[in-house]
């Protein structure tokens, strides 16, 4: 059992999984601080401050706070929003870019028929 364990821990795909994990975990540090740093204070310069989290509703004895989801919501809207433009919209372009140059067109092999005429062909131009 050890052993089958040690083979599962160190495969290739597990190892390319944890890497890409932690990456995406450190660009996701990244990626919240372009919202929370920059994107947010230029909303907030137009539009005022940016907090929702004061909004709220009372029905009986419960409160719901549906000014924190409007908040969860605006930061995701943001952040899928910073993705499309910065990582997303450029890497498109590049791979379009790359694609343009390294069209490969593939050979299809001639059928019997067109075989076969290719070589009466070729052995009617051998003879005088």
């Amino acid at each position: 059992m050890i052993k089958e364990f040690k083979e599962f821990a160190l495969q290739g795909n597990l190892l390319d999984i944890a890497v890409g994990f932690v990456l995406g975990a450190a660009f996701a540090t990244v990626v919240t601080s372009l919202v929370d740093d920059i994107v947010m204070p230029i909303v907030a310069g137009i539009a005022g401050q940016p907090d929702f989290s004061a909004l709220s509703v009372t029905i009986g004895d419960a409160e719901i706070m549906y000014g924190n989801f409007i908040n969860a919501l605006v930061a995701f809207l943001l952040v899928a929003l910073a993705l499309f433009l910065f990582i997303v919209k450029p890497m498109n372009a590049l791979r379009a870019r790359m694609a343009r140059g390294e069209e490969v067109v593939e050979e299809v092999a001639p059928s019997p028929e067109v075989a076969l005429l290719a070589e009466i062909r070729d052995e009617l131009r051998r003879r005088p």
